[in-house]
C-alpha cells in the first residue's frame, strides 16, 4: 500500500501564493492517476486537481482553474500543486490521493492551506 505525505500547506494573504507537495512511496507511483481534494470545515470533501500517469492530462475544477497548477515527477515520486491568487475560499485542509482500478484508494493526512483576506 502507497503511504502519501503532504507538506507546504500555511497561512497566506488574499492574493499569495502557496506550493503544496506530497511525498509517495512505493514503487507504483508512476502506474497511478494523482490528484489533490480539500475539505473545508463543515463540507465533504471536494475534488480539486488531478493529473494522468505521463504527466501530460491535467484536469481542474472550475472554483480553481487558471490559478492552480497540478503537476508530478515520477522519479521523484512527488506531486505538487501551484496555487496562485489564493482566495479566502480556498481555506481548507488539502490532500493527496492516489486513484486504482477507478477509486481514490489511498490519502494522506492532510496539509492545512489558511486564506487570510
Amino acid at each position: 500500500q502507497v503511504q502519501l505525505v503532504e507538506s507546504g500547506g500555511g497561512l497566506v494573504q488574499a492574493g499569495g501564493s502557496l506550493r503544496l507537495s506530497c511525498a509517495a512511496s512505493g514503487r507504483t507511483f508512476s502506474s497511478n492517476v494523482m490528484g489533490w481534494f480539500r475539505q473545508a470545515p463543515g463540507q465533504e470533501r471536494k475534488f480539486v486537481a488531478s493529473v494522468r500517469r505521463s504527466g501530460v492530462g491535467t484536469y481542474y475544477a472550475d472554483s480553481v482553474k487558471g490559478r492552480f497548477t497540478i503537476s508530478r515527477e515520477n522519479a521523484k515520486n512527488t506531486l505538487s500543486l501551484q496555487m496562485n491568487s489564493l482566495k479566502p475560499e480556498d481555506t481548507a485542509l488539502y490532500y493527496c490521493t492516489r486513484a486504482d482500478l477507478g477509486s481514490w484508494d489511498s490519502w494522506g493526512q492532510g496539509t492545512q492551506v489558511t486564506v487570510s483576506s
